[in-house]
Parts: structure tokens; sequence; C-alpha cells
């Protein structure tokens, strides 16, 4: 029987169809493989500092001041950025926009694989993104684009990211941002 189903509209496999899941607690993933998190940080601080126009997407889970660990989050995302030397796209709204938007007028971050492709973004962060939106975003980032992505989440990570960090709080990114400068040190840059 041939292959049916929405998996397969996309010309390339979701990762779970690859037998890519998200991490257990404790570990992460780099592309297919589970590591520990701390070897995950490195390699995500180092596509981040290698990679062109690297750019973080904080989303409205850091953006808002809900509570006191989404400002903590907030600023050390700031931080986060200057150390890899990043852009930051804010991912402020993402609901659908109706009846209809031109997305190649209006560009905006409910739209990350266009956000992508016109600025040639070649690594990203998706942090404080609802998560039923980033296993979207990601999906179609991974099959339409070439940019390194990078889920940090708070809950279990996203399969479809190139690297996943699972219950990532202040703490951890405090630890993230410890390993990228580091990191950064060891790169010479």
């Amino acid at each position: 029987m041939a292959n049916q189903g929405p998996a397969y509209y996309s010309p390339y496999p979701t990762a779970l169809y690859e037998g890519v899941s998200t991490p257990v607690e404790g570990k992460a993933i780099l592309l297919d493989k589970e590591v520990d998190e701390e070897t995950a940080m490195r390699e995500i601080a180092k596509q981040m500092l290698t990679k062109e126009n690297a750019t973080i997407f904080p989303g409205p889970q850091v953006l808002y001041s809900y509570s006191d660990e989404a400002r903590k989050k907030a600023a050390l995302i700031k931080e986060m950025a200057e150390v890899l030397n990043a852009k930051m796209i804010p991912m402020y709204d993402y609901r659908p926009k109706y009846p209809k938007i031109d997305a190649e007028i209006e560009i905006n971050p409910n739209h990350p694989n266009l956000t992508i492709w016109h600025n040639d973004i070649k690594a990203a962060i998706f942090i404080g993104v609802h998560c039923h939106y980033a296993n979207v975003a990601l999906k179609m980032v991974r099959c339409e684009t070439d940019c390194y992505t990078i889920a940090m989440c708070a809950l279990s990570g996203h399969e479809d990211a190139m690297a996943t960090i699972r219950d990532q709080h202040a703490s951890d990114l405090e630890q993230f941002i410890k390993i990228a400068r580091e990191v950064k040190a060891e790169l010479k840059l």
C-alpha cells in the first residue's frame, strides 16, 4: 500500500516518521541522537556562533511578564542573544489572521518559515513558543529551509528541531549562557 495520510503531504517525512522522538528527562536530542544536555548545549552554542544570521525567536511565554520565571527568562534571553551575537525576532502573537493575509507583504513572526527564508537565517532558537505552534513551525522550517533549528522547551521538547532541550527554566538558561561563553572562547570569537 502506498504511503497515505498527512505525514506524507510534505516532500520530507516528519522526524517522528524517521524514528526521532522527544528526549527523556535529563537528555536532549541532536539530529537523531539522544545526548546529555551539556553536549547539546555546546553544539547549540557552536551552531549559533558559527552560522550566518543566527536568530532567537522568543515567544509569548517569555515575552509577556506574567510571572517571575517569565521575567527572569526574558532577561536571560536578552543576555543569551548578546553572548551569541544573535538577532531576535519576537513572536508576540501567532494566531491566524482572518480572512487572509498576504504573507509575502506582511512578513511577521507567525510565519517563521518565511521569516527564515527572507532573512537567510542559518541557525535559530525557538524559546517560549507554545508547543502546538512550535511543532507546526518546526516541521515547516525543517522541510523548507536549511536552517539549523533549536528548540529550548519548558516541557518535553520538539522532535522536528535539529536540536532540542527539554525542561528549560531560568536556571537552565543561566547554564546555557555559561557554556556559550566557554564555546565562544574556545572558538576564539
